[in-house]
């Protein structure tokens, strides 16, 4: 299965929540600090590794918040 992580500009979230709806792993929710600018950002639980990386939070999140890395899928060479 494919492996990835993310990371959020937390400063420029503005919580509005549409990642969380999106992500087919549900590993996002609101934090329950505020930023700089007074809204609750979204925080990563990903401490089950369960992020892919398929980028649908960076998708639909109208601040650009996000930055995805996929980690190569590797295949067995064959002989």
């Amino acid at each position: 299965m494919a492996k990835g992580s993310v990371v959020i500009n937390r400063e420029r979230c503005k919580g509005c929540e549409l990642c969380v709806r999106a992500c087919p792993q549900g590993i996002l929710h609101l934090s329950t600090t505020f930023n700089a600018r007074g809204y609750h950002p979204i925080d990563l639980d990903d401490s089950a590794s369960a992020c892919t990386g398929c980028a649908l939070c960076a998708l639909v999140c109208p601040d650009l918040v996000f930055t995805v890395y996929r980690e190569p899928v590797r295949r067995p060479v064959a002989a």
